[in-house]
């Protein structure tokens, strides 16, 4: 699949292609899942999404498979071992974060039942398909996520700005953005 056209933001790393390939834009129904992708993408923020790409398992051995219950019980000793990990990115506000994101979204489950099922609503359960033919047409955030960005935070979550969460909307198959170019649109 090397002489295939993709997105151009996937470029040529095989890390990257294989991400745009599998898994950006799919649907995601797993809760374990949504949190990975809104963990690493407040991770992201001011850095590469290649540099979190290659820090993922490590997010997942420092997060416990993100399991959210396992992530809300975490205190200040694993906070602490967590700022000398150089698996994941040391930021403390970005580690707290996801503690205190873990929180708000069993929260989340406890009222919807699933995080699927919160997040989906915003779309009535479907893709929102874009038909966009260059980078330069896909937005950094849109109404969807101002709205959405604005009703985690009411609910507690940390690191998901407007921005952040048209990244993860994108990942988790809420919106595809795959441009028309891209083979990724055309099945």
């Amino acid at each position: 699949m090397q002489n295939i056209v993709r997105c151009v933001w996937a470029g040529t790393d095989p890390l990257m292609c294989a991400y745009h390939d599998n898994e950006w834009g799919v649907p995601v129904h797993r809760d374990n899942l949504h949190f990975e992708l809104i963990t690493l993408e407040g991770a992201q923020a001011g850095l590469s999404w290649s540099t979190i790409l290659k820090k993922r398992e490590g997010y997942r051995a420092a997060f416990r498979g993100f399991d959210p219950e396992v992530v809300a019980s975490y205190r200040a000793v694993q906070l602490k071992k967590l700022l000398t990990n150089p698996e994941i990115v040391r930021n403390r506000l970005k580690i707290e974060s996801t503690v205190s994101n873990a929180v708000a979204f069993l929260k989340v489950q406890k009222e919807f039942g699933t995080f699927d099922k919160y997040i989906w609503r915003f779309t009535e359960g479907k893709t929102i398909k874009q038909l966009r033919k260059s980078s330069a047409q896909v937005p950094a955030r849109t109404p969807l996520s101002d709205s959405i960005s604005k009703d985690l935070k009411q609910r507690g979550f940390r690191f998901v700005g407007t921005t952040i969460c048209y990244a993860y909307m994108q990942a988790a198959g809420l919106v595809d953005d795959h441009l028309t170019s891209c083979w990724k649109n055309k099945i």
